[in-house]
């Protein structure tokens, strides 16, 4: 599997360079993921920008991505999704489950607003 990570203070853009998430990038995928959060990582982006083809191995890998992120109260953000990927998303009805983005900046913007939301949180019941 083909990806480059830039890690941030408050996230990590993870950058897919595969144009098919399908069987045999998905486990790595997954991996990747994991990977992250057991660093630490609470907040990931992912860019599918190259992505051109997407099947439901795929799909678990996002799937799990978002998960292990939202149980520590993170936030997961798909940005930059070719049509195929988001039709396969909506049809799967995900589309109310993911949080998803056109374009990176847009992603990273919203981290820091779930961010700035979850301190605004903790500090009501402090």
């Amino acid at each position: 599997m083909k990806y480059t990570i830039d890690k941030q203070e408050k996230y990590s853009l993870l950058r897919l360079h595969e144009e098919k998430l399908d069987s045999s990038v998905a486990p790595g995928l997954k991996s990747e993921l994991i990977t992250l959060h057991a660093e630490g990582v609470k907040n990931i982006v992912l860019d599918l920008a190259e992505v051109k083809y997407t099947d439901s191995s795929g799909l678990s890998a996002l799937l799990v991505g978002n998960r292990i992120v939202q149980e520590e109260g993170g936030i997961f953000i798909l940005t930059t999704l070719s049509d195929h990927t988001m039709k396969l998303i909506k049809i799967s009805q995900l589309d109310s489950v993911l949080n998803i983005l056109p374009k990176v900046e847009e992603a990273i913007d919203a981290v820091f607003m779930h961010e700035i939301e979850k301190d605004l949180k903790n500090s009501d019941r402090n």
